[in-house]
């Protein structure tokens, strides 16, 4: 008998680990020496606990991996993350599913059919690019390339209009020359992301990099260019949020906090994302339910709304 799910989530949303491990060999990461090889879970076990949750309330649902378009190779020697969301989405009651962490590399665009094509399949991916110059992805191991990369973005937006994207990149790899680091400044400014995390380079135990490569940018040069690339990225953070005024969104709400309840639309995830704000005064809404919600003003962070009666 399979044991019951126990939330430690708030009871309307939930993570669901579709795998574990990762086949990918990117020379920086220590993933797949922790995890080991990639391991999917069966369709059937994941809509069953789908369907166990949505019983006992839950709505909402990440589909989380290490890797999640690798999904299903394993076990049915082929990408699978597309039949899987398909089931997922089918499953009454489920209101949305947002996908964390996708790899670049031979991407299945099937996905993005699924995510045009059901309502409830929220139009955001989680995806970390890491980089844009092609020297330095080759030194990464990412097999892939700058044309690749920039056609990848471009494809998803004109499949899937509105998609939110989130991204991470890194500063300060082995390799990456002023040139370089102007390339991914270029990038950025060009896609426009609507989420972007960025970290420095750190040498990690065990990984290719850390055994192969010189790790011979100063600590001050990698924050100075961190520092520069989050500069861009909070002046475009702040003009999307901005163009979201006037807007309506299906919100759901999260929780109070002093004299406001907190949600999020489709376009953000918990605890990383931004969040919509609106006055207790609105009038009583329930945790955990949807509402329209016309945006009202904006910050770079933050959403301010109001409940449509």
């Amino acid at each position: 008998m399979a044991q019951e799910r126990v939330l430690t989530t708030p009871g309307h949303y939930a993570y669901i680990k579709i795998s574990e491990g990762c086949n990918r060999r990117c020379a920086y990461c220590a993933i797949p020496i922790i995890t080991g090889a990639h391991k999917s879970r069966p369709i059937e076990e994941i809509v069953d606990e789908v369907r166990g949750l949505v019983a006992k309330g839950v709505k909402e649902f990440q589909i989380i991996a290490q890797e999640l378009t690798f999904y299903g190779v394993d076990l049915y020697k082929k990408q699978s993350i597309a039949q899987l969301v398909e089931r997922i989405s089918d499953i009454e009651g489920v209101e949305w599913i947002r996908l964390h962490y996708a790899y670049p590399t031979n991407f299945p665009y099937d996905l993005l059919r699924v995510m045009r094509e059901r309502d409830n399949v929220c139009k955001y991916l989680d995806i970390a690019l890491q980089h844009v110059s092609t020297k330095v992805l080759k030194k990464m191991h990412r097999n892939v390339t700058k044309e690749d990369t920039y056609a990848l973005v471009e494809r998803m937006r004109e499949e899937v209009p509105g998609i939110c994207l989130r991204t991470t990149m890194m500063v300060g790899f082995p390799g990456e020359g002023e040139k370089e680091f102007e390339e991914l400044m270029d990038f950025v400014k060009w896609a426009k992301f609507d989420r972007l995390g960025a970290f420095a380079y750190c040498e990690e135990e065990g990984t290719f990099a850390a055994e192969n490569y010189r790790d011979s940018i100063s600590k001050k040069k990698k924050q100075e260019r961190l520092d520069r690339l989050m500069e861009v990225q909070q002046r475009i953070s702040t003009r999307l949020n901005e163009a979201k005024t006037g807007n309506v969104y299906k919100t759901v709400i999260d929780r109070v906090e002093g004299d406001y309840y907190i949600g999020r639309t489709e376009f953000d995830s918990p605890d990383v994302d931004t969040e919509v704000l609106i006055h207790v005064n609105e009038g009583e809404l329930t945790i955990g339910n949807f509402y329209n919600v016309r945006i009202t003003d904006a910050t770079e962070f933050d959403l301010m709304g109001t409940v449509e009666k």
